[in-house]
């Protein structure tokens, strides 16, 4: 089956690009000896979990349930963090996570007789903001309920903890790492010498196109060889970039001093990022507004008026019927979308390295249903 054959709407893995993004962080680890985690919160198309174990060294959760997908579909070492774990659940997270991270003393004093040996870490907040317009995503926001801070931090309770975690970026360069690193040694530095390891989180972006692969070694190898540490790295977005399309057909066209294509996917639905970033995706064979002849804005069939993709130009006019590539699409796509308005869930295929396409998954009125009640 060819991707113009797909149902619509259908997100698409292209399963090529994945393997590229993969070479490049494994090619990380082999010179540095860091060991690298799939953050399953941006990507959780467990499909893939094979290839991807393939190439990192596990996988890390944000609860029970991703960490029981991580445990069951790659089956390699197995984190966790939480702001906080709920009792029902600790147990049972405890029996399947190698590393179990902790926002706060109380928990990790609360849980630490029934953690795994050499696997109990609690993060810190280095207060070192690089956020700038995401604020949503900062956090080292004043008043971040995430991580502890210096003044916060329990020496006193050193002796309980094996690892030492911090996640401060998102979508970001090396250089924003180099100057997290520096706040992390003035403030925590200290303690660094005393736990075994060092979780660096994610937002790394390392296989954007650009990135700075040296520095990102170099601030590796800085806190290897200063503390002797074990480094761990968690991207999400990282795993996927660039490896994923969302297929959608044109339903029809509203005219209202601009005209707008309705279609079968939505924003707010099958790629919330769109409205809560906010960002405009690109598109396959779609231009900035009035740089081509043609110019559109991209709507959906929701009754949110604000369920809006975007507005784009096109060589030529676009027509009901017609098909539109969304990009970027894998990442925080599935793990986030949902069935408001009742609109169905797009999809999930494959694409292969020979370009045949295989459908991994479809969904129907029982999976909107089964929500509900």
């Amino acid at each position: 089956m060819k991707m113009l054959e797909l149902p619509t709407p259908c997100y698409v893995v292209d399963e090529k690009k994945l393997k590229e993004n993969l070479k490049i962080l494994a090619s990380v680890q082999q010179k540095t000896g860091c060991k690298i985690l799939l953050a399953q919160k941006a990507f959780s198309m467990f499909y893939e979990y094979p290839l991807i174990g393939q190439y990192l060294y596990g996988t890390t959760a944000s609860g029970l349930f991703e960490a029981r997908l991580g445990k069951e579909m790659m089956g390699k070492e197995n984190h966790v963090f939480s702001p906080a774990y709920p009792e029902k659940d600790f147990d049972e997270i405890a029996s399947i996570c190698d590393h179990i991270i902790f926002n706060s003393f109380s928990q990790l004093m609360k849980y630490k007789d029934r953690c795994p040996k050499g696997g109990v870490g609690i993060r810190i907040n280095p207060e070192c903001s690089t956020q700038g317009e995401h604020a949503i995503y900062d956090p080292c926001a004043f008043g971040s309920r995430l991580g502890v801070t210096r003044q916060a931090f329990r020496e006193d309770l050193l002796e309980y903890v094996d690892g030492i975690h911090f996640h401060t970026l998102c979508e970001q360069d090396a250089d924003d790492l180099e100057k997290t690193l520096d706040a992390v040694e003035e403030k925590f530095g200290s303690f660094l010498g005393r736990v075994k390891w060092l979780n660096m989180g994610g937002g790394h972006h390392i296989t954007r196109e650009g990135y700075d692969v040296k520095r990102l070694i170099g601030c590796i190898r800085r806190m290897q060889e200063r503390y002797g540490l074990e480094i761990y790295l968690e991207p999400g977005e990282a795993i996927a970039l660039n490896a994923g399309y969302l297929v959608t057909e044109v339903l029809d066209i509203v005219e209202n001093g601009i005209q707008t294509l309705i279609l079968d996917a939505s924003a707010a639905c099958h790629m919330p990022d769109v409205l809560e970033m906010p960002y405009r995706p690109p598109l396959k064979d779609g231009y900035e507004p009035g740089e081509k002849p043609w110019t559109y804005r991209l709507s959906s069939n929701t009754c949110l008026a604000g369920d809006v993709v975007g507005d784009y130009s096109f060589e030529q006019p676009v027509n009901v019927g017609d098909r539109l590539y969304f990009q970027d699409m894998a990442i925080y796509s599935m793990v986030k979308n949902n069935t408001f308005n009742g609109m169905a869930l797009p999809s999930i295929a494959v694409l292969k390295e020979d370009g045949e396409c295989e459908i991994v998954k479809t969904f129907g009125y029982e999976d909107f249903k089964g929500r509900l009640s």
